[in-house]
């Protein structure tokens, strides 16, 4: 799967099923080349431009499925 792939799949929490947004980026490890975590913003951009608060870090052991159009993740936001 490509990145551009990824990137379009909107990210579903599994505890409350709210939409916590997209794809914005991935942190790796530089030995292995493992995705370590995926960062997630809102789907709100123009707020993203004015607040200050992270984005979701999500750690890819959280990740429960990738599917065709969402990726459900298990975390306890």
């Amino acid at each position: 799967m490509l990145f551009s792939e990824l990137k379009c799949k909107q990210v579903i929490n599994l505890k409350d099923c709210k939409c916590l947004g997209r794809v914005i980026d991935l942190e790796f490890e530089e030995c292995s080349g493992q995705i370590c975590k995926i960062i997630v913003s809102n789907n709100n951009r123009l707020c993203s431009w004015f607040n200050n608060e992270p984005e979701f870090i999500i750690c890819f052991k959280d990740i429960k499925k990738i599917g065709p159009d969402i990726i459900i993740v298990d975390i306890g936001h």
